[in-house]
């Protein structure tokens, strides 16, 4: 079984059958989807928390559920994965975040990143780790920047967009093992 990750307020944890709800409702947010293609039907949603336990138990890490400690609540996911679209960038390990609303504002996506970066810089080993986003959502690029990731400057199209879609151009960050172990000490 793959382990639990824990921070001050928060466990990254395998996927439970009582986060299907929860998720399913915070996919069909239009808030919480804003940047994305579209809302999620409760069959997607259950997919994709299927595909993401599926990938932890098979690698041991990946799109954690994140819970408080002290109540256990399901508040969203948090964690690594390997992009599948054709990305200039790839491959590439990438860091990414969905909370529900009600749990935006007290920085538990930063906290609980924070650790995912920890887990892949000192037990993965990797030499970096990217994260992106539309160029128009703010609010994840100020989690990126928390998590002293660097701007590349490098934005590009995402292939789930049209062209013209104005979520198309993201950007893109990134940050090193080296400048991880730099910002630890």
């Amino acid at each position: 079984m793959p382990k639990k990750i824990e921070t001050n307020r928060l466990y990254l944890r395998q996927w439970q059958k009582m986060d299907l709800e929860p998720f399913s409702k915070m996919n069909s947010d239009k808030d919480v989807m804003e940047y994305f293609p579209k809302l999620l039907s409760k069959e997607e949603s259950d997919a994709m928390a299927s595909k993401c336990q599926s990938l932890i138990e098979e690698r041991g890490w990946g799109i954690w559920a994140v819970s408080l400690k002290d109540s256990d609540t399901f508040i969203g996911f948090v964690g690594l994965h390997q992009p599948q679209y054709d990305f200039p960038f790839n491959p590439c390990i990438e860091i990414g975040w969905r909370l529900g609303k009600e749990f935006w504002g007290y920085g538990y996506a930063t906290e609980a990143a924070n650790a995912a970066l920890k887990f892949a810089f000192e037990e993965l080993e990797l030499n970096e780790v990217v994260s992106f986003t539309s160029k128009i959502n703010k609010r994840s690029q100020l989690v990126m920047q928390r998590l002293k990731m660097k701007n590349t400057k490098k934005d590009f199209h995402h292939p789930a967009f049209e062209v013209a879609d104005p979520l198309a151009e993201y950007v893109l960050y990134k940050i090193t093992q080296k400048e991880w172990i730099e910002d630890k000490n």
